[in-house]
């Protein structure tokens, strides 16, 4: 991709994933984030927080959208819940599973909240093949769940983000590529890249990554991460040299959400987001331009 003539990391816009705040209510979240100076959420649906099985969805939806607007907060919808269709079964049933009918119809559910809450995107991923299941005749299911959320996406005039996973069937930028291309290069089939799994596995350096796949950006995701292991970790605490990275997220003229992605730190989350924050801003070479978190009131419930 052609580079931004005028590049400037003050147009990144940082976000936080919902799923680093699990101890939270969602509105309680929402709240802090908004008042931390960030602009915006990944917000994955998930038992607690926006239940898209809830009985009272339509009413649950609206009153998320209302908040949002009022906190001023950008929002994209994840995916990714650990137990929402299986208590005994993490993350399944999958697109890959022999029966992916409870998967197909969540990330329907999921493009239609999204339509509902103007979500910036809607990201999803393969899954991890199950050992009884051919490699194959995993790929071919893969394609054809994808077919049919791009279609729903389609119909709804929802913008899908398919992210790579280190250990899943699409793990890395090729096989992401090669995903699209089977399914044809559908305009509104991009790609969600979590900063961290470019450190893990792909073979060139992390900001060569962004330059690479910069005009197919949906969502980015980002944390840091040390080269072959998948393990979400706070900034510094890492391999990754994040002013590359977001140099080249301003570079390619990415607009989206670069959301923090910390799915297991929700046991400290305001702590950690505010560092994450601080981290990204003195990264970028920005300033945050909100409310001293410290002191703002914004978003009280009572």
């Amino acid at each position: 991709m052609t580079a931004d003539p005028d590049p400037d990391p003050a147009r990144l816009r940082f976000g936080y994933g919902t799923n680093g705040f699990a101890n939270h209510r969602l509105d309680d979240a929402l709240a802090v984030l908004a008042d931390l100076g960030y602009q915006g959420v990944a917000l994955t649906l998930d038992t607690d927080h926006l239940d898209p099985f809830a009985p009272d969805l339509p009413a649950r939806v609206a009153a998320v959208h209302r908040r949002l607007a009022d906190l001023g907060l950008a929002v994209v919808i994840e995916t990714g819940a650990r137990y929402l269709l299986d208590p005994w079964h993490k993350h399944a049933p999958t697109l890959l599973h022999d029966d992916p009918a409870r998967r197909i119809e969540f990330l329907h559910r999921a493009v239609r909240i999204g339509a509902d809450l103007g979500a910036e995107a809607v990201s999803f991923w393969a899954g991890v093949r199950p050992s009884h299941v051919d490699p194959q005749v995993a790929w071919d299911r893969l394609v054809a769940g994808c077919a049919d959320v791009v279609r729903a996406a389609d119909a709804a005039g929802v913008t899908l983000g398919f992210e790579p996973e280190p250990g899943m069937l699409v793990e890395g930028i090729a096989d992401w590529r090669r995903l699209r291309a089977e399914l044809g290069e559908p305009p509104g089939f991009g790609l969600t890249l979590d900063i961290g799994h470019c450190r893990c596995l792909e073979p060139v350096p992390v900001a060569q990554c962004v330059y690479d796949v910069g005009e197919h950006l949906v969502n980015v995701q980002i944390d840091d991460m040390r080269r072959g292991v998948h393990e979400h970790l706070e900034f510094g605490t890492g391999e990754i040299d994040f002013p590359p990275v977001l140099r080249a997220l301003a570079d390619v003229d990415y607009r989206g959400l670069v959301a923090v992605e910390l799915p297991r730190h929700s046991h400290a989350a305001p702590t950690v987001a505010a560092a994450s924050l601080d981290f990204l801003h003195a990264a970028a070479g920005t300033r945050p331009t909100g409310p001293d978190p410290y002191t703002s009131t914004r978003g009280e419930t009572g």
